[in-house]
């Protein structure tokens, strides 16, 4: 049995190669929406809010009873982090809606992959 490297490589040019007829290498992409994306609505992802971060010794981390009021890193009504799945992916702040914590997101991060 030979070797891939052992097979030699046929010399192509411009004239080897065919498109099919109104095929063209910058062909308009279509637009995309939400129903594309069907086949992973399903998949589970998880989402946290980060109101803010503290460091303590594991001592009083120990001694933090219902009630402790533990200070964070973060003003009042500064954005919080919204990570998905271990990803910062929006800022946002808090809101109150039927009596319940909700987030809104006021601004989305862009990652350059």
């Amino acid at each position: 049995m030979a070797n891939d490297a052992d097979l030699p490589l046929p010399q192509l040019d411009e004239t080897d190669v065919a498109f099919s007829a109104g095929s063209t290498l910058d062909a308009p992409v279509t637009p995309k929406s939400a129903a594309d994306l069907e086949q992973v609505f399903d998949v589970p992802v998880t989402v946290s809010a980060v109101l803010g971060n503290a460091r303590m010794p594991v001592g009083d981390l120990l001694r933090l009873a219902p009630g402790a009021v533990l200070e964070l890193d973060r003003k009042v009504g500064e954005a919080i982090d919204i990570f998905v799945n271990n990803r910062l992916v929006a800022r946002g702040e808090v809101v109150l809606v039927d009596q319940r914590l909700g987030v809104t997101m006021t601004e989305i991060i862009k990652h350059d992959s």
